[in-house]
């Protein structure tokens, strides 16, 4: 079966327990994320979703796999767009692998079925999403551009 995955991999300037509670707590999430926060209690086999400030559901899924610190794998659907939410459910792991002073960040996400919509229309987002979490990370501030949901969605 021919699968779509796209992998972003990253240094970010930080240690991995950091960079962990970056990528979970609201806190941190609403400011290098277009204000999104996340709920869950982050357990295997526990719901997660992703909240756009209005309070509408922006994706959603299923705890994978966690390892704090090191890795997280979540199932993953878009809940907002139709179009999206009708393909189902992808991957997405974060790996986190701590390189002196740095650590290394794999993003990767992958779908079952060939050309995914969301695999590619998420591979346009990530770059940004995670560029912006490095900048936060390292200096304290966001890429501007992350900072506010964008109108029309």
């Amino acid at each position: 079966m021919t699968s779509s995955r796209f992998v972003y991999v990253t240094y970010i300037r930080t240690t991995p327990e950091k960079l962990w509670q970056a990528l979970l707590e609201p806190e941190f999430t609403r400011r290098f994320w277009s204000e999104v926060v996340f709920e869950s209690s982050w357990a295997k086999g526990a719901p997660w979703r992703a909240l756009i400030p209005d309070g509408r559901v922006a994706d959603a899924g299923e705890v994978l796999e966690v390892e704090p610190n090191r890795r997280l794998v979540l199932s993953w659907r878009n809940e907002f767009m139709p179009d999206l939410k009708a393909e189902g459910f992808t991957t997405v792991t974060w790996d986190l692998e701590a390189d002196g002073d740095m650590v290394k960040l794999t993003l990767s996400q992958g779908a079952g079925g060939p050309e995914s919509r969301m695999v590619a229309q998420m591979s346009q987002g990530w770059p940004m999403v995670i560029a912006s979490l490095k900048s936060l990370v390292e200096t304290g501030e966001p890429l501007a551009a992350t900072t506010k949901w964008p109108e029309g969605y």
